[in-house]
């Protein structure tokens, strides 16, 4: 889509065909919404001021990338948004040479905009990275990381603040707006310049100082002190629906050749009048009704997330040390229900896991038994705070691991593939898996009881039915649901219990069925068993193959020089792409009906 050509007028059509394409395939196929609403406008602008095949468009989670992609030319495939072999939902090169980067996690933009303003550099090129960053993502410690070189280094580069309803520093007026501005202008710049030179070639020392005292009061009435302090230069605030002021600001940080925020105040939802405001329901949506928003219902079983909520809020009332943390997931964990009952037990801390995790750990050598209930994907970002400051010290901070396992639309940066495998070789780390509704509720009992770090994992959406009795938690035991008359035996763990049932019941032999329940530490003991009646074992997990439960068993038989054969049904060695789970466990073979054929 060419825009640079197009009037004020016609921008704003534009961004209003943008919104309405939006609008339209959103409400039928589900994707992220209210915050891709607000970023119209700025969109529209970056696009309009910078080059897109030049410049590093850097989108920071890259939910709000959808009016990017439909003007690089992705406006007839957009009806395949977050669909499985269609667009990704974030930012993907593979898509567009106008994507930079791959982006699904927060807070990452600012430090990839240091690594392409160094190459840029180097490489003696006119090109600069141009960044948009939600609010919620300057709650990451990463962010100020990488504002900190920023401001020492001075490389070309603009910083666009959506800020949607959710100030950093509250904007004090007009005259505000008008003086920052001004102050960042080029006939300011140019004359300030001037002066500086001046007076450092002709005046007194205590000259320069008062001058210097004088711009600093002027600055002390913006919103930006804080950048102005970490020596970045700040425009703002500045209407984010406006199209013509924001083409006139990009400009400006564009012009100047050394970093600059621009601090854009937004509406989430902006041009869907139901979702506008910061109604966290209209984030990601799936199907919905457009003229009363209504969204369509499906009927379906009760959540793992949803037993995982009850069953903490019940242990939390029954026991006054229980607390727990999530990081910025308070509705997704399902831990916002304890927030509400205990907000003196239970936090969000936004977007910091590390940070969650360590305060999570003084607070279990105070006494207090910590659930950090958090996905899979971003415990990813606390790995070194589990080491370091949880399992080092052996202190019994609980790892709620909520979308363990295929999590659909999402994608690669989301799948929930990895925690088993970068939390097993932890010492002193306990890991277990529920089967079923029941054994979650027990498996957090457990969890009270133990003296040592431990993790369960439990899956996106509901577990399948298990036809078994659940029992207690007891450390370090499986538990044999079900005895063969072959010699082939299901090794499974967590929700892949429930599909080794499913295969069990679609094959023609009576297979045995194990429920590992703990693939740390492993219930040696029954093994050594049941190597003796059966000799064609299968692992059924959702998790990677590298180091998952498939590994643990290999390593157990390998000790022991036990002989039987070993096939893992885990993830095969690559990242996972999105779309509905069914049809992604389908490519990658993972159905009942395709196991059972695999097995035979």
């Amino acid at each position: 889509m060419k825009i640079k050509n197009k009037s004020p007028k016609e921008l704003k059509e534009v961004s209003q065909n943008i919104r309405d394409r939006i609008i339209d395939v959103v409400s039928r196929k589900g994707g992220h919404f209210s915050s891709t609403l607000g970023a119209v406008e700025l969109t529209v602008g970056m696009h309009y001021v910078f080059d897109s095949q030049k410049d590093p468009f850097i989108f920071d989670v890259s939910h709000q990338c959808y009016p990017h992609k439909l003007i690089t030319g992705r406006w007839e495939k957009f009806e395949t948004i977050r669909q499985f072999d269609g667009l990704s939902g974030f930012t993907k090169p593979n898509e567009s040479d106008c994507d930079y980067f791959i982006a699904g996690h927060s807070s990452t933009s600012l430090s990839l905009a240091v690594g392409a303003a160094k190459a840029i550099k180097l490489k003696n090129e006119d090109r600069i990275p141009v960044v948009m960053i939600g609010d919620g993502s300057m709650t990451a410690g990463m962010v100020y990381e990488a504002l900190n070189e920023i401001g020492d280094l001075k490389l070309p580069m603009v910083i666009i603040l959506n800020d949607n309803e959710m100030s950093i520093a509250k904007p004090i007026g007009a005259i505000s707006k008008y003086l920052s501005k001004l102050l960042a202008g080029k006939y300011y710049q140019g004359f300030k310049t001037k002066v500086d030179k001046f007076i450092k070639n002709n005046m007194p020392e205590g000259t320069t100082y008062i001058a210097k005292r004088m711009e600093e009061a002027l600055k002390l009435i913006t919103p930006g002190i804080l950048f102005e302090e970490m020596g970045v230069d700040y425009i703002g605030p500045i209407d984010g629906h406006d199209i013509e002021e924001i083409i006139e600001t990009l400009d400006i940080a564009k012009a100047m050749k050394k970093p600059v925020i621009v601090h854009a105040r937004t509406v989430k939802g902006k041009g869907y009048k139901i979702a506008e405001g910061q109604h966290e329901c209209w984030h990601g949506v799936g199907p919905f009704n457009v003229d009363d928003g209504k969204f369509v219902k499906k009927t379906a079983p009760k959540s793992a997330t949803a037993v995982f909520a009850d069953a903490l809020l019940e242990l939390a009332e029954t026991h006054d040390n229980v607390v727990g943390v999530t990081a910025a997931m308070p509705s997704g964990t399902g831990i916002d229900k304890l927030m509400d009952k205990f907000p003196d037990r239970f936090w969000d801390v936004a977007i910091a896991e590390q940070h969650a995790i360590t305060s999570m750990a003084a607070m279990a050598k105070e006494g207090f038994k910590p659930f950090i209930t958090i996905y899979s994907t971003f415990l990813q970002r606390g790995f070194d705070q589990i080491i370091h400051d949880v399992c080092l010290m052996n202190l019994p901070v609980v790892f709620a691991i909520d979308r363990a396992g295929i999590v659909g639309n999402d994608g690669e940066t989301h799948q929930g593939a990895f925690d088993i495998s970068f939390l097993r070789f932890i010492p002193n780390m306990i890991l277990f898996a529920p089967r079923c509704d029941e054994t979650l509720k027990l498996g957090l009992d457990f969890a009270y009881t133990l003296s040592s770090p431990s993790a369960i994992r439990y899956p996106r959406g509901a577990f399948k039915d298990v036809c078994a009795e659940a029992s207690p938690f007891v450390l370090g035991k499986a538990e044999l649901l079900k005895e063969g008359t072959s010699n082939k035996l299901f090794v499974a763990y967590g929700a892949g219990v429930g599909r080794a049932c499913e295969t069990e019941e679609l094959h023609s032999e009576d297979i045995a069925i194990l429920d590992l329940r703990f693939v740390k530490q492993l219930d040696k003991k029954i093994l050594k068993e049941l190597a003796k009646k059966y000799d064609d074992w299968y692992i059924f997990s959702d998790s990677q193959k590298q180091g998952g439960v498939g590994s643990a068993i290999l390593e157990f038989l390998n000790e022991e020089k036990i002989s039987v054969n070993v096939t893992s049904f885990e993830y095969e060695d690559d990242f996972i792409p999105h779309g509905d789970t069914k049809v992604v466990e389908e490519s990658l073979g993972l159905l009942p009906q395709q196991l059972a054929d695999k097995v035979k």
